[in-house]
């Protein structure tokens, strides 16, 4: 069975970075999206926080559920000759 590879504190840094600035962009848009409307406004923001929030998720199981694959050294060893 492969291994799983466990982060490091790097990559741990780098994940707590990419959501502190999500945060912060998100409140952001959100706070100024429809100043001085006086009537409807298209909430322009949900697209942008969605397809971030699904890139962090994305980071987040990338970092977290990572195995080793077993096979790299095998085609690395073939692609060299």
């Amino acid at each position: 069975m492969a291994k799983k590879i466990k982060p490091t504190a790097r990559q741990k840094t780098i994940l707590l970075v990419h959501f502190l600035v999500f945060a912060l962009a998100t409140v952001l848009m959100w706070t100024q999206y429809n100043k001085g409307a006086t009537s409807w406004v298209y909430p322009w923001p949900a697209w942008i926080t969605a397809a971030w929030a699904l890139s962090l998720v994305g980071h987040i199981c990338a970092l977290f559920t990572s195995y080793e694959d077993k096979g790299l050294d095998e085609f690395n060893r073939q692609f060299n000759n």
